[in-house]
């Protein structure tokens, strides 16, 4: 006589391991899927055009791409301390120079990506408009205001507004009235709320707020000419992270960048 206690206990211990290996094999399965995926640490104001080209290419790849926005100095920073990241995008040449100098990046990787302008922004529907002449009077239209723009000790579109009031020689007097944001979307926000009066950021920014408007332009030979170098990070793990750098160069990637009105980077003197 068949014994049906004894064929219901094997069926449970069989199902039992059953479940014990799927649950094993998931677990194993599942580094090697978030390998795949790809972390970027990208400066702020690629944010819009950045997130845009991750979701195309999880539609070509299904492969996912994180990232997180920041100053570049910070972001830099976070790297060197060993945050993880598989790609890293600079909007100056000093911070990705700063990683290079201590092999934190792979060298051969690296690529100058884009270029931006440098533009003084206001409130929409001001009428004010900057005066950025040589020994121009940019300081006292700023009135009771400050003029709001990244940290220039560190931040790069602050370096590169202190190079551009330098070279107008506007900078003594604006010095003392900056409104320091530890990024070029901080700035842009306190402009955008009305809290200053003036920010200079990147035209690409100005472009996505509808709170702001561009009030003046800078000569383009008043500041180091605006570059977005690339770079895999050293310490990359993910084999897409190549891949999505691949992307981001495409004609089709380019195509996003220029639709969020950054140009092709400068060409090296």
């Amino acid at each position: 006589m068949v014994d049906m206690r004894s064929i219901l206990g094997r069926s449970r211990v069989r199902q039992a391991v059953s479940a014990a290996v799927l649950g094993f094999g998931l677990t194993l399965a599942a580094p090697a899927a978030m390998a795949q995926d790809v972390l970027v640490l990208a400066a702020a104001s690629t944010k819009n055009a950045v997130d845009k080209l991750a979701a195309q290419f999880k539609a070509k790849s299904g492969l996912s791409v994180t990232s997180s926005f920041a100053a570049s100095s910070a972001l830099a920073k976070q790297i060197e301390n060993d945050a993880p990241a598989d790609i890293f995008i600079s909007a100056d040449l000093d911070w990705m120079d700063y990683l290079q100098k201590r092999d934190l990046i792979k060298t051969g990787s690296r690529t100058n990506l884009l270029g931006n302008e440098l533009v003084v922004v206001v409130p929409k529907g001001t009428a004010l408009k900057p005066d950025l002449s040589k020994g121009g009077k940019l300081a006292e239209q700023l009135g009771d205001g400050r003029l709001a723009t990244g940290d220039p000790s560190n931040v790069p579109v602050g370096k590169y507004a202190k190079a551009a009031l330098e070279s107008l020689g506007q900078w003594q007097a604006v010095e003392p009235r900056l409104a320091r944001a530890d990024s070029v979307r901080a700035a842009l926000m306190l402009v955008s709320r009305g809290e200053v009066p003036m920010g200079i950021v990147y035209r690409t920014d100005a472009a996505i707020d509808p709170g702001v408007e561009v009030a003046a332009v800078f000569p383009p030979d008043s500041y180091p000419p605006i570059t977005y170098p690339a770079a895999l990070v050293a310490a990359s793990k993910s084999s897409a992270a190549a891949a999505f750098l691949d992307y981001m160069k495409s004609p089709e990637g380019m195509a996003v960048w220029k639709e969020f009105g950054f140009v092709p980077a400068p060409k090296a003197p």
